[in-house]
Protein backbone atom coordinates (compact mmCIF):
# COMPACT_ATOMS: atom_id res chain seq x y z
CA UNK A 1 0.00 0.00 0.00
CA UNK A 2 1.44 3.35 -1.03
CA UNK A 3 0.98 6.34 1.25
CA UNK A 4 1.51 9.66 -0.55
CA UNK A 5 2.00 12.23 2.21
CA UNK A 6 2.02 14.96 -0.44
CA UNK A 7 -1.71 14.29 -0.92
CA UNK A 8 -2.58 14.33 2.80
CA UNK A 9 -3.60 17.65 4.31
CA UNK A 10 -1.47 19.01 7.14
CA UNK A 11 -3.02 19.44 10.56
CA UNK A 12 -1.45 21.57 13.28
CA UNK A 13 -1.66 20.25 16.82
CA UNK A 14 -0.69 22.51 19.70
CA UNK A 15 0.42 21.16 23.07
CA UNK A 16 0.54 17.50 22.03
CA UNK A 17 -0.03 15.26 25.08
CA UNK A 18 0.36 18.23 27.41
CA UNK A 19 3.51 19.59 25.76
CA UNK A 20 4.04 23.04 24.27
CA UNK A 21 4.28 24.51 20.80
CA UNK A 22 3.14 23.30 17.41
CA UNK A 23 3.49 19.95 15.71
CA UNK A 24 2.44 19.85 12.05
CA UNK A 25 1.36 16.40 10.90
CA UNK A 26 0.23 14.50 7.84
CA UNK A 27 -1.52 11.44 9.28
CA UNK A 28 -2.35 8.06 7.82
CA UNK A 29 -3.57 4.86 9.43
CA UNK A 30 -5.81 1.84 9.14
CA UNK A 31 -6.67 0.92 12.73
CA UNK A 32 -3.69 -1.43 12.94
CA UNK A 33 -1.04 1.28 12.74
CA UNK A 34 -0.73 5.05 12.65
CA UNK A 35 1.83 6.37 10.17
CA UNK A 36 2.73 10.05 10.42
CA UNK A 37 5.02 12.50 8.66
CA UNK A 38 5.59 15.44 10.97
CA UNK A 39 7.39 18.64 11.77
CA UNK A 40 8.04 19.92 15.28
CA UNK A 41 8.76 23.63 15.57
CA UNK A 42 11.84 24.96 17.44
CA UNK A 43 11.23 24.94 21.20
CA UNK A 44 8.16 22.70 20.90
CA UNK A 45 7.82 19.39 22.70
CA UNK A 46 5.37 16.60 23.37
CA UNK A 47 4.33 15.90 26.93
CA UNK A 48 5.79 12.86 28.67
CA UNK A 49 3.45 9.92 28.06
CA UNK A 50 3.39 6.13 28.39
CA UNK A 51 2.57 3.83 25.49
CA UNK A 52 -0.02 1.55 27.07
CA UNK A 53 -1.37 -0.19 23.94
CA UNK A 54 1.28 0.38 21.29
CA UNK A 55 4.90 1.20 20.62
CA UNK A 56 6.32 4.12 18.63
CA UNK A 57 9.17 4.32 16.17
CA UNK A 58 10.39 7.82 15.23
CA UNK A 59 12.93 8.29 12.42
CA UNK A 60 14.61 11.71 12.28
CA UNK A 61 14.75 13.10 8.74
CA UNK A 62 16.27 16.49 9.56
CA UNK A 63 17.03 18.52 12.65
CA UNK A 64 17.68 17.04 16.06
CA UNK A 65 15.48 15.85 18.89
CA UNK A 66 15.97 15.35 22.60
CA UNK A 67 13.98 12.39 23.89
CA UNK A 68 13.19 11.83 27.52
CA UNK A 69 13.00 8.04 27.60
CA UNK A 70 11.92 6.44 30.87
CA UNK A 71 14.40 8.02 33.32
CA UNK A 72 17.08 9.19 30.88
CA UNK A 73 17.61 11.61 28.00
CA UNK A 74 18.75 10.72 24.49
CA UNK A 75 19.66 12.98 21.56
CA UNK A 76 18.75 11.86 18.04
CA UNK A 77 19.90 13.49 14.79
CA UNK A 78 19.05 13.01 11.13
CA UNK A 79 19.47 9.37 10.13
CA UNK A 80 18.81 8.04 13.65
CA UNK A 81 15.73 6.38 15.05
CA UNK A 82 14.12 6.51 18.50
CA UNK A 83 12.08 3.50 19.65
CA UNK A 84 9.64 3.55 22.56
CA UNK A 85 8.34 0.03 23.29
CA UNK A 86 4.88 -0.69 24.66
CA UNK A 87 4.83 0.01 28.42
CA UNK A 88 7.55 2.67 28.29
CA UNK A 89 7.39 6.48 28.50
CA UNK A 90 8.87 9.20 26.35
CA UNK A 91 8.73 12.83 25.27
CA UNK A 92 10.23 14.52 22.20
CA UNK A 93 11.61 18.06 22.17
CA UNK A 94 13.08 20.24 19.45
CA UNK A 95 15.87 22.15 21.22
CA UNK A 96 17.34 23.30 17.92
CA UNK A 97 16.79 26.45 15.90
CA UNK A 98 15.55 24.56 12.82
CA UNK A 99 12.36 22.64 12.31
CA UNK A 100 12.54 18.95 13.32
CA UNK A 101 11.25 16.71 10.53
CA UNK A 102 10.37 13.11 11.37
CA UNK A 103 8.51 9.99 10.29
CA UNK A 104 6.66 8.02 12.98
CA UNK A 105 5.00 4.59 13.03
CA UNK A 106 2.73 3.51 15.88
CA UNK A 107 1.69 -0.13 15.44
CA UNK A 108 -1.19 -1.31 17.63
CA UNK A 109 -0.50 -4.41 19.73
CA UNK A 110 -3.08 -7.06 20.59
Amino acid sequence: MLIDFNKIAEVTETGVRGGEGDMILRKSGDGLAKINFGRLQPGAYTGLHTHETNSEIIYIISGEADFIYDDGTEKAVAGQCHYCPKGHSHSMKNNGTDELVFFAVLPEHP
